[in-house]
């Protein structure tokens, strides 16, 4: 298995301005995820099959609703 790449983390569009809901996702290495305003605690991964099949999710307005 690949090593992962050095983080890039990025805030969400989905997280909203008020300071909640802050999720961060780290463009080098798809599938990771954490809470932005818990930069040094532990973070998701997730395998890309899932990690895709979730943001096709997203996309495709299935949580809307929640």
């Amino acid at each position: 298995m690949d090593s992962p790449s050095t983080p890039r983390w990025r805030k969400s569009s989905h997280s909203n301005g008020d300071g909640g809901s802050c999720v961060e996702v780290d463009d080098a290495n798809p599938g990771h995820v954490r809470d932005s305003k818990d930069p040094n605690g532990p973070s998701l991964a997730f395998a890309p099959s899932a990690w895709n099949a979730f943001v096709s999710a997203v996309r495709d307005g299935e949580f809307s609703g929640i």
